[in-house]
């Protein structure tokens, strides 16, 4: 798909899972090697919490990314971890993860890690994390049609 001093391309046809999609991807076909960095974050903050990207969580129509970025936010991304995965690992494995995960997701893909990146920010735990931004596909949606707007 890419071309040899390529890293990224854009395609007709867009396929895929949208809740696994790339917001460069789902909105203007644009295919690039940050692409599938979106999709692991998405990948693992489901594996951390235990629920899809599409369920709805204990807010307005929020999703994964959305419920997690809130958690971040307030400083309590911990209750984002699933009660399976809470004897296994420590508090700062899983908050560096959760950390890895919401900078795969950020909306604009020069802000993500390359995949090589990722595996860095995951095993060598002397690299500092930088925090991310708020990631893709995060917004609350009002529930009243005639107000119907996104919201930040």
């Amino acid at each position: 798909m890419f071309g040899r001093n390529e890293s990224e391309a854009n395609t007709n046809r867009i396929v895929g899972t949208y809740g696994y999609m790339s917001p460069e991807y789902a909105l203007e076909g644009v295919v690039s090697i940050k692409s599938d960095v979106f999709s692991f974050g998405v990948l693992l903050l489901e594996i951390i919490n235990g629920k899809k990207n599409t369920g709805f969580y204990q807010t307005d129509s929020m999703n994964l990314l959305g419920y997690a970025w809130q958690l971040w936010q307030e400083e309590r991304a911990l209750d984002l971890v699933d009660s399976v995965l809470e004897h296994h690992n420590s508090d700062g494995t899983l908050m560096r993860h959760i950390n890895v995960a919401l900078l795969c997701v950020q909306e604009i893909a020069a802000d993500r890690p390359t995949m090589s990146e990722v595996l860095t920010l995951l095993t060598n735990e002397l690299v500092t994390l930088p925090s991310p931004k708020q990631p893709a596909f995060s917004y609350i949606r009002t529930q009243n049609p005639r107000t119907a707007c996104l919201q930040t």
